[in-house]
């Protein structure tokens, strides 16, 4: 059983109250989401469909990057929508094992349930795969773990290396997870000795 549209619409509703400032950049999908296209399924091409990834902190707030071979972009981990997945956050952690060999006992999700970012990109034309130009509407989790917890080199995915937080994909994720790194610290600064806070 795919994903089906209103789980999406009801995440990205969540989101979009808390950034509403990104109504305007989600316009793409919100109207896939009102033209009912199948957005979980990875061959739905009239405007493109939904993705999912993860945003993988270090005690250092270096961010896990996935690279292709030696010479392609650092990415974070992430992919299409299977039949499998049963929810959004769900299949952000299915990627992500997918992509880093990591198991979900490895990491630490954030105690929000919903994700830190939506990014959406265009994906050229692909003539050999029969593709054409499409967007992907990525929906990005956030997690903690330990730099030991992944090792760096060759992964399931590509290339696995701890990566500086201003090279993730766009300025404004980015500007999140400094936020996010704001919150933790003055909540860590407030908490009680002993007191456990989440992501």
């Amino acid at each position: 059983m795919s994903i089906p549209n209103t789980h999406i619409r009801a995440v990205l509703d969540g989101y979009l109250e808390r950034f509403p400032k990104e109504v305007d950049a989600a316009g793409p999908l919100l109207r896939a989401l009102d033209g009912e296209h199948e957005l979980s399924s990875p061959k739905e091409f009239r405007v493109g469909h939904v993705t999912a990834g993860a945003v993988v902190l270090d005690p250092c707030w270096r961010v896990l990057m996935v690279r292709e071979g030696d010479r392609g972009p650092w990415l974070l981990p992430g992919g299409h929508l299977t039949a499998e997945d049963g929810a959004l956050g769900e299949a952000s952690l299915s990627r992500l094992t997918e992509a880093t060999g990591l198991v979900p006992e490895q990491v630490e999700p954030a105690a929000d349930p919903l994700p830190l970012d939506l990014d959406t990109f265009r994906i050229p034309e692909d003539p050999e795969r029969g593709e054409p130009e499409h967007e992907h509407f990525a929906f990005l989790y956030l997690y903690r773990a330990t730099a030991a917890t992944v090792p760096t080199g060759d992964g399931a995915g590509g290339v696995l290396a701890w990566r500086p937080h201003t090279d993730v994909p766009s300025a404004r994720l980015a500007a999140k997870i400094s936020q996010t790194l704001a919150t933790s610290r003055a909540a860590t600064a407030s908490r009680e000795p002993g007191e456990v806070t989440g992501v």
